[in-house]
């Protein structure tokens, strides 16, 4: 992509990530994708906010050189130093040896650890401005959204907000970088949601607390270091992080996302008759299989739903292991406060159990009557198996 003028002197001068498979070597995107957004202000001095990853610096320096002399550079604003927006730094700074870096303290002590960089670095204080010209930035600083060092960055005269990691997202930007201009609006924000609840969600008394430093502010566009950008309904990605944010202490949406591992089918049997007592109480339900789907794409549907069935045999005395990683990411990631049940098969000695009501009880989920069984749940184990489903959708009906 070719850079954008955003606003007048405000230019997007960003990367897409197409090739990694994996984002923090962790989270797939290999279908997805992400853009890594960088923005440059051609004032009476100039700024870089933030850079890109060190994978990419060749593809970035061609997008500056495009529309500005980088030697020229006057300032590079970092708002966040992991190194998906800072991995670009040293080889940018090798073509602009003048340009002064801008951080919080946390962030100039951590150039010096990834990067050895001590020269030209200036501390900056919650507040502090700096003006270029015709165009005023204020530093606020933002911990945890989602590291210690962060901030973000807003333009004072023309109501803009470098938000960073806050109200990012998953996905390249296929031509069109705004809210107003993409295809499928939809698409980008249950991109967004997927990339909350993978980075940021572990820490959204931070991103509450960040929203909240903006209350008072007016705000017209929201730049995002990753997704788009939001100039027509700027206020919708904050709605949402916000939303999404809040569940984190109190009632999620009425619904229930069920988790199904099973080696035999004899759980999936179960499972399939606790539906039925879920469904006719008319309450939502997303089923994910574990042993296919990567925890990334479950964690959205695990965040936002207020209850949990977690169907998964026992296996070797202790819970079937696919079922284990996802509800230990669910642990780190603080997915609490559930209305949760289980059920699950084993052949000659349980442990499954075990394990979910001691990592149910150290998430705070509230458990209704779960039950495991030995070999085949047989009719009567089918007629608990929906009689569970129902005690669990009247829980979560009732959990609102």
């Amino acid at each position: 992509m070719k850079p954008i003028e955003i606003r007048p002197k405000v230019w997007w001068v960003g990367v897409n990530d197409r090739v990694s498979y994996l984002f923090e070597g962790l989270w797939p995107i290999a279908e997805e994708g992400i853009s890594i957004n960088s923005y440059l202000i051609k004032d009476e001095k100039s700024a870089l906010i933030d850079v890109t990853e060190e994978m990419l610096t060749e593809d970035y320096l061609a997008q500056l050189a495009e529309v500005f002399d980088i030697s020229t550079l006057d300032y590079v604003i970092v708002n966040h130093m992991e190194p998906d927006h800072s991995g670009a730094l040293t080889r940018l700074l090798k073509l602009a040896p003048n340009a002064k870096i801008l951080g919080m303290p946390k962030a100039t002590a951590m150039m010096n650890d990834f990067y050895g960089l001590t020269e030209n670095v200036e501390r900056l204080k919650n507040g502090q401005e700096l003006n270029l010209g015709t165009n005023t930035l204020r530093f606020v600083y933002t911990p945890f959204v989602h590291w210690p060092e962060t901030m973000m960055t807003y333009l004072v005269e023309q109501k803009m907000l470098f938000s960073c990691d806050g109200f990012g997202g998953y996905g390249v930007l296929d031509g069109a970088i705004y809210d107003d201009t993409c295809a499928d609006l939809a698409w980008y924000e249950a991109q967004a949601l997927r990339y909350f609840t993978n980075i940021v969600a572990a820490f959204s008394k931070s991103v509450l607390s960040a929203i909240g430093k903006f209350a008072d502010t007016p705000i017209e566009v929201v730049a995002p270091s990753h997704g788009l950008i939001w100039r027509k309904n700027p206020g919708r990605i904050v709605e949402l992080y916000q939303r999404w944010s809040e569940y984190y202490n109190g009632p999620a949406e009425e619904g229930i996302t069920v988790l199904l591992g099973t080696m035999y089918r004899n759980t999936e049997h179960a499972m399939s008759a606790a539906l039925e007592g879920i469904a006719s109480e008319g309450v939502p339900v997303t089923v994910h299989d574990v042993r296919r789907m990567d925890v990334s794409y479950i964690l959205p549907d695990l965040w936002t739903k207020r209850g949990v069935l977690v169907a998964a045999p026992t296996y070797e005395g202790h819970m079937f292991p696919k079922m284990m990683d996802v509800l230990m990411m669910a642990d780190r990631k603080r997915v609490k406060h559930k209305q949760a049940a289980y059920l699950g098969s084993y052949a000659w000695s349980g442990g499954a159990k075990r394990d979910f009501d001691e990592l149910a009880e150290k998430m705070e989920w509230q458990t209704v009557n779960g039950f495991d069984f030995i070999g085949g749940p047989q009719e009567l184990g089918l007629d608990r198996a929906r009689e569970l489903g129902v005690q669990l959708a009247k829980a979560v009906k009732a959990g609102g």
